[in-house]
């Protein structure tokens, strides 16, 4: 085996003394970050001591699979920059770990960093509400949220290039409500929300199914890679799920709305379809629209919505 490059695989049930006596700084399997970003990572901690970077064994950050915007890195990709540092005269090196990504709690325990450092959008829901993060308060470990990007101008031209390879639905005729909640969820994976994807479509009902009217997702403002490069608002401020006051998307009800009233769509006896029933704020909102029934997948705020849908009259029904 290399010594500047590892497998969790064979170090599991084995001595971790290679990793752990490094002292390193580690860099946790992240998605995908330019050569630039990962010079100025480098830049930045060496000087202070090696460098453990992760390497995740997954194509994709998990629960975000076949998503452009959550590929993890490639160590091919920045592999001119470990040889730079490899071959220079500098004491300190970057050592790569490759591990699948269930297991980064077993390898923060065992290879023991001096300092943790995770690129945002490198991981699903809130951080401060993830397994890693009670492990590293227990143990003491330091850790750092930083992002991905090396500036502002490479986080919004990231935005505009994935943003064209996101597929969309094209179907617009659906003869049952799985094919309809397949097209929601493809829609929701247009977000960069790595908290929770919400998608919707807007139909209206037909003799042989529904009909396509319209679809919308919670868009993270005033850019999709906004929360990525500046940080997660409700990770800046350890806030729970449900916290409407820290949060970096229009909800997709919303966005919905805005497009309703700047393509004068007519909301009179539609069906909305949605994958995560409207939060309160939302669903007192949508109760004031013309739009009759509401068909999801999961509940939200426990089932406020849908008491509040039906005491006005709306149908409400939940797909198992």
């Amino acid at each position: 085996m290399d010594k500047y490059d590892y497998d969790w695989s064979d170090l599991a049930f084995g001595s971790k003394k290679p990793l752990s006596n490094l002292k390193a700084v580690f860099i946790a399997a992240p998605r995908e970050i330019s050569v630039a970003r990962f010079t100025q990572l480098v830049k930045e901690y060496l000087p202070s001591g090696n460098i453990i970077l992760g390497i995740a064994k997954e194509e994709y950050i998990a629960g975000f699979v076949n998503q452009p915007q959550f590929k993890t890195l490639k160590q091919a990709d920045i592999q001119s920059v470990i040889d730079k540092v490899k071959a220079s005269t500098s004491p300190r090196k970057i050592v790569t770990l490759r591990y699948f990504q269930r297991e980064l709690v077993s390898v923060v325990e065992k290879i023991k960093p001096v300092q943790a450092i995770f690129i945002n959008g490198s991981w699903h829901y809130s951080f401060h509400t993830l397994p890693i993060y009670y492990t590293l308060a227990n143990h003491h470990i330091p850790y750092c949220l930083v992002s991905p990007f090396t500036d502002e101008a490479e986080a919004r031209s990231y935005e505009q290039k994935i943003t064209k390879l996101l597929e969309q639905p094209q179907q617009k005729e659906f003869s049952s409500d799985k094919q309809i909640m397949d097209a929601v969820d493809l829609v929701a994976k247009s977000s960069f929300d790595y908290g929770f994807q919400t998608g919707l479509v807007l139909a209206k009902k037909t003799k042989t199914g529904y009909k396509y009217i319209a679809s919308a997702y919670n868009r993270v403002l005033p850019y999709q890679t906004y929360a990525m490069h500046h940080g997660a608002s409700r990770e800046l401020n350890f806030s729970p799920p449900n916290d409407l006051n820290h949060y970096d998307t229009i909800h997709a009800e919303m966005e919905l709305l805005v497009k309703a009233q700047k393509e004068n769509i007519n909301l009179k006896n539609t069906t909305l379809f949605i994958n995560l029933m409207p939060c309160p704020t939302c669903a007192r909102t949508l109760c004031t629209t013309d739009i009759e029934e509401y068909v999801y997948l999961n509940d939200h705020s426990s089932g406020y919505a849908v008491g509040l849908f039906e005491q006005c009259g709306k149908k409400v029904k939940r797909i198992i």
